[in-house]
């Protein structure tokens, strides 16, 4: 019986600590902050006495919701009003300010959502206030009331007393049927800047008497997401962690969170193509015990960062990375193009969604990492949509060498990424001062071919690489010899459309016209007779099939706007229609 007698005495010692979050509460409409709009309204319908019966206050957690339905109540009940200023010293707005006040009844939504408690409601609006000038309902959280305690709502609401006012407050507005929308005047509370939450914390941090470094009040600010409350909260936390001076080491302590430093050496590893120094940087970091989830919010601050700054540039912006960092921040945007960029938001945000669910985090994260540590400029996506729509040489704005070609151009005049991708497959040489006058010739020949593969797009130059050989024959015709093994590339490569293609970029940088022709080699190896015939089957058949693909209206397509080739013609390919035809028919198919 002594233990459980003294278990009181513990909270004794707290009962005169108020946190934060109350203590600095708005107590007028000129201390809201980041909300000065909806103050403003408020404040004119109180000085034009334009003050509806109903208000709808919805917005995240945290932004002044039950605040400014606190501050408009003592405006209508302050004994000196109604008034946009409250005198905050008369009995009326000390009780409201303490939530304390019966004529200002303060309802949680979540635990009086039944049709019971509305019908309570509905008895006790038709009481006047005790002393006040306005009985005035505060429902928090209202999208918890149930169908049927909106529906016994809807008549008090829509012409309750004169003496009664309404003051709704939801996080879920979405969840609020339109019959009580329609009744009430809506105000939408937007998340708080960072820039204001921070001011607003050193202000409490000075009022405190606590020293406490601005890099350290951002962290909080943007830990808070555009919640003050959850800003309060945070810095009540860390206030209570120690310290003479509040600092960003702690509060990425406390947090579980890497330094900026850390972040932008992972995200340096990343857009350089190093994934094997990026795991390196993540094992570290777990092995200090950080977050591998909160690591992933921060790349993806990071990110967004490189995206903004791709777009605008460095000055002016909400950016995450503080000052000291933000000239490499710009450089590397500046070598990435925009839609890497996004595409690694893609993978961190997919990432991210993953990991809510999956007790495998981190290997979550690493693949995350090898991915964009693996992620080569991408073509935007606008650029695709117009090879694709569009066979007209104008209409590309690529270059004379890439005027007439109905493939991707090579991307010659692209920032270069911060490493070499590894599958580039075409060879580039260094382009002559003037491509159209260099002559076709024996000394000149390897060199004008290369440039050749340059001009044609990757797929073609993929399948001429194959040949074995490329000579001059003639006047004006050239010639490449495929080995037996490439036949499939010989194939494509005899296509009119590739052969017409080769022509013109030959005719492009000699300033002649050239005919190709292409050649089969020998065998590579001596095979038997009856190998061989089998194999010329084989050939016969495919070469039957990859023709009928190559009349299909969506291959004949791809191949003339894409330059895509065949790459496999799957065995009876196209023969489905022709044995339903040719079926014998059975004695039941004659019976039907």
């Amino acid at each position: 019986m002594a233990k459980r007698k003294s278990a009181p005495e513990a909270p004794k010692a707290a009962e005169g600590y108020t946190v934060l979050a109350r203590r600095y509460r708005p107590q007028q409409f000129a201390d809201i902050v980041g909300q000065e709009a909806v103050a403003r309204a408020l404040v004119n319908a109180l000085q034009g006495n334009r003050v509806a019966h109903a208000y709808l206050f919805t917005g995240a957690r945290g932004v002044g919701k039950t605040s400014t339905a606190r501050i408009l109540a003592k405006a209508l009940n302050c004994a000196k009003g109604p008034t946009p200023t409250p005198c905050d010293a008369c009995e009326i707005c000390r009780s409201i300010a303490s939530g304390e006040d019966t004529d200002v009844l303060e309802i949680d939504g979540a635990s009086n959502n039944g049709v019971e408690q509305v019908r309570q409601l509905r008895q006790n609006v038709q009481y006047r206030p005790g002393r006040a000038r306005y009985r005035i309902y505060i429902i928090d959280e209202v999208h918890m009331l149930s169908n049927a305690a909106f529906n016994a709502l809807l008549k008090t609401l829509e012409e309750p007393p004169a003496h009664v006012k309404f003051i709704f407050a939801t996080t879920e507005v979405q969840k609020i049927p339109a019959t009580i929308l329609s009744r009430c005047q809506r105000f939408d509370f937007a998340g708080i800047a960072t820039p204001r939450i921070v001011d607003r914390l050193r202000q409490i941090v000075a009022d405190e008497g606590l020293p406490a470094d601005d890099e350290a009040l951002e962290l909080i600010a943007r830990r808070a997401g555009g919640s003050m409350r959850d800003a309060q909260s945070l810095l009540d936390q860390l206030l209570a962690f120690g310290g003479e001076r509040l600092t960003a080491e702690q509060v990425h302590r406390l947090l579980g969170t890497a330094d900026d430093d850390r972040v932008v050496a992972l995200a340096t590893a990343l857009l350089g193509r190093d994934p094997k120094r990026a795991l390196e940087l993540l094992a570290l970091a777990a092995a200090e015990g950080l977050n591998v989830g909160e690591l992933v919010d921060q790349l993806m601050d990071y990110w967004r960062d490189l995206m903004v700054v791709n777009c605008g540039g460095v000055e002016g912006r909400d950016l995450s990375v503080p000052s000291r960092h933000r000239e490499t921040l710009a450089q590397q945007a500046a070598a990435v193009s925009l839609d890497s960029i996004l595409a690694g938001l893609d993978i961190l945000a997919a990432t991210k969604v993953r990991l809510r669910g999956s007790p495998h985090g981190r290997v979550l994260v690493e693949m995350a990492l090898v991915r964009l540590g693996r992620l080569e400029d991408l073509v935007p996506l606008a650029q695709l949509a117009q090879w694709l729509g569009s066979r007209d040489a104008g209409t590309r704005g690529r270059g004379d060498a890439a005027k007439e070609d109905n493939t991707p151009p090579a991307r010659t005049s692209d920032p270069e990424p911060l490493a070499a991708s590894p599958r580039r497959r075409v060879p580039v040489s260094p382009q002559p001062a003037s491509p159209r006058e260099v002559p076709l010739a024996a000394e000149t020949l390897t060199q004008v071919w290369q440039q050749v593969l340059t001009q044609v797009g990757p797929f073609l130059a993929s399948n001429l690489e194959k040949a074995e050989s490329v000579a001059i024959s003639g006047p004006n015709t050239l010639v490449i010899r495929f080995p037996a093994r490439y036949n499939l590339h010989r194939d494509h490569c005899q296509e009119p459309t590739c052969v017409a293609r080769t022509e013109e970029a030959l005719k492009k940088l000699t300033g002649k016209a050239w005919s190709l022709r292409v050649e089969s080699g020998s065998r590579d190896a001596v095979v038997a007779p009856a190998q061989a015939a089998d194999a010329e089957n084989s050939q016969s058949r495919y070469r039957r099939q990859r023709t009928e693909a190559l009349q299909e209206p969506l291959v004949k397509r791809a191949i003339e706007r894409l330059g895509a080739q065949i790459v496999q013609a799957d065995e009876g390919f196209g023969s489905a229609p022709s044995e339903a035809v040719e079926r014998p028919e059975t004695a039941q198919d004659m019976e039907s």
